[in-house]
């Protein structure tokens, strides 16, 4: 791929030139070593060799600085005495036809070689790696001229050609006037040093420019004979000859040079965006969008990334783009994926494009995956919360079924008179197990409801000393819980029927703890809102046991399903789902529950949830 690329772009003058010029210089120097055996006619056809074979694989404005400095070496060097020039003449006239046609027969070939190359390859051939544009010259900031590349600006061109104007003019009359003064090596120096400053300012063509009429003036005010394009004195030539190619090989050097600085300060804003955009990128805005987002506002325009699925294109991502990018440029990122974009400035360069193509398409792979991984997740959450539901209800589910059984068994017996207060206790074990299986039961529906996400609940203000009475039915009768709620307490916004099911399961898991002669406490209090923006206040319900606690570093866990922290026996059985089912019902109601140490020991479980009234005439704040 290399090759064809490089098939298919002309060698830049820069170095055609330079190495053309050394090339004549050759051919004169060796048919004046051989002192005749070389003669007229072998000058022009090596002269002609190289006029040829230089344009064709080099640019065409190249071919006529080739062919003007062939026919300087042939007319200089094609018979003795050698080095002297001689523009008129039947052979000054034969051979400026023949480099002439053979430069515009090496260009005409070269061009359409060129052409021919670029129809055979691929249309990714002469993109950057990763591109393939179906409109590849479509964008004059993307398109690869000398400019785009590094090379010399229009206005320092026009600025260098000015000069040239100004500068070699006066250094003339300056030169003829002191011309007794002078020889012939100061003014080629002075000459030279014009033309390296052209080159500094306005590039390699306004030299070459400078240089070509540098050494007309030389031949016209500075060689014998004066005022004519004729040279009698083979050193003058050779100095003629000198000078150009010097002046051309120093203004390759010069313009190459800063060709090379141009480059080296694009590249290194590239690598400075593409170092900004992978630290977005490692900063957490991975998107799709956000590094389209970061391309258009470094670059400006319009990006699209765009994918091919059930046989149409359609829209990925996308920034600053209202409609559709039909005639933005196409950077390919895999057959099935295209970055299209429109309008960026010129520091986005191919090779930048392509760094920003490739992070968009990682980047929607990453936002794929990790949608992947999270939708796995979520199995392998359901298949966990299966596993432990079957492990923790398989006994707990048998053992008060068993104990119906047994004691409805026992009473249709037949063969055998139970006492009255044998059937009471047959029926109290019955009353006993079916409510532990309706708490059960209620649980495992109510995680279900959390982890399926269908819990709406309906919000509404709500008195505490109505639903905590509730809350407290089906508990043992034997046990008694406190209850500290003032009269004229603020209403709660909150699901009355989720905030006892909050309560009931806070009250079983309190009473399942507490020692004998103590029992668990709800307590009731408001907090004042310390944010005058905040328009509701908070209501802190407390569920107060002085059991044993739990240890700060389990307080979290105590929340999570099938957890069971310090239980005494089979007393109070369960499957450890009471706590995470207050955890997720006083969530979905916009609370929050956390677990506190009980001052002189035991746990305090705190309901977080927002006042719904302002009557707050028996309650003093934190009472």
């Amino acid at each position: 791929m290399r090759t064809q690329r490089s098939s298919q772009r002309p060698v830049p003058a820069p170095y055609a030139l330079p190495a053309g010029f050394a090339m004549f210089l050759a051919v004169g120097t060796i048919a004046a070593a051989l002192g005749g055996r070389l003669g007229a006619d072998g000058v022009l056809a090596a002269c002609a060799v190289i006029t040829a074979g230089l344009s064709f694989v080099s640019q065409p404005v190249a071919s006529v600085l080739l062919a003007g400095i062939g026919w300087l070496t042939t007319t200089g060097f094609s018979r003795p005495p050698y080095a002297q020039l001689h523009p008129t003449g039947a052979a000054a006239g034969r051979a400026a036809i023949v480099l002439a046609a053979c430069a515009l027969a090496g260009a005409g070939l070269g061009l359409g070689f060129r052409w021919y190359a670029r129809r055979l390859t691929l249309v990714s051939m002469g993109t950057y790696p990763g591109m393939r544009s179906s409109r590849p010259r479509s964008l004059g900031a993307a398109s690869l001229d000398e400019t785009a590349l590094g090379g010399i600006s229009l206005r320092r061109r026009l600025a260098g050609a000015a000069v040239g104007v100004v500068v070699l003019p006066g250094l003339t009359a300056a030169m003829a006037a002191w011309r007794p003064h002078l020889n012939l090596a100061d003014v080629v120096l002075v000459y030279l040093v014009a033309v390296v400053t052209i080159t500094v300012l306005g590039g390699f063509w306004p030299a070459v420019l400078a240089a070509v009429a540098a050494s007309g003036l030389l031949n016209w005010y500075f060689t014998a004979p004066l005022h004519t394009f004729n040279i009698s004195d083979p050193r003058e030539l050779l100095a003629l000859l000198l000078f150009v190619t010097v002046a051309v090989a120093v203004s390759s050097v010069v313009h190459l040079a800063a060709r090379r600085a141009v480059q080296a300060a694009a590249a290194r804003e590239e690598a400075a965006a593409l170092l900004e955009l992978a630290q977005t990128v490692l900063g957490g805005a991975d998107s799709p969008t956000d590094v389209l987002d970061h391309l258009t506002r470094t670059h400006g325009g319009q990006a699209e990334l765009t994918e091919r699925a059930g046989g149409r294109w359609i829209r990925a991502a996308s920034s600053n783009v209202a409609g559709s990018l039909s005639a933005a440029r196409r950077i390919d990122i895999r057959d099935d994926l295209t970055l299209l974009v429109t309008g960026q400035d010129a520091s986005a360069s191919p090779a930048l494009l392509a760094g920003y193509a490739a992070q968009a398409a990682a980047a929607l792979d990453r936002e794929r995956l990790r949608t992947q991984a999270a939708q796995a997740e979520a199995l392998a959450e359901g298949n966990r919360m299966r596993t432990a539901l079957l492990a923790a209800v398989s006994h707990d589910l048998r053992t008060p079924l068993a104990s119906v059984k047994a004691s409805v068994s026992s009473l249709r017996q037949t063969d055998v008179r139970w006492s009255d207060e044998d059937q009471a206790d047959f029926l109290a074990t019955i009353e006993q197990n079916a409510d532990r299986l309706d708490a059960l039961i209620g649980n495992l529906l109510d995680m279900s409801r959390l982890h399926t996400g269908s819990l709406q609940p309906f919000l509404r203000p709500t008195a505490i000393d109505e639903v905590a009475p509730s809350a407290l039915l089906g508990l043992d009768d034997n046990l008694r819980l406190e209850m500290a709620v003032p009269d004229g307490f603020p209403l709660v916004l909150a699901d009355p029927g989720l905030l006892e099911r909050v309560l009931a399961n806070l009250f079983s898991n309190a009473l399942r703890h507490s020692p004998v002669g103590q029992p668990p406490e709800l307590q009731a209090s408001l907090e004042r809102s310390r944010e005058p923006s905040l328009a509701r206040d908070a209501v802190w319900l407390e569920v107060v046991d002085h059991g044993p606690g739990v240890p700060d570093s389990q307080k979290a866990a105590m929340f999570e399903p099938f957890t069971r922290l310090g239980d005494r026996g089979d007393r109070y059985p369960g499957v450890g789902l009471g706590l995470a089912v207050a955890k997720g019902f006083a969530e979905a109601m916009g609370g929050q529950i956390s677990a506190l140490d009980t001052p002189g020991g035991g746990l305090t479980v705190r309901i977080t949830l927002p006042a719904a009234s302002e009557d707050k005439s028996a309650l003093e704040t934190g009472s």
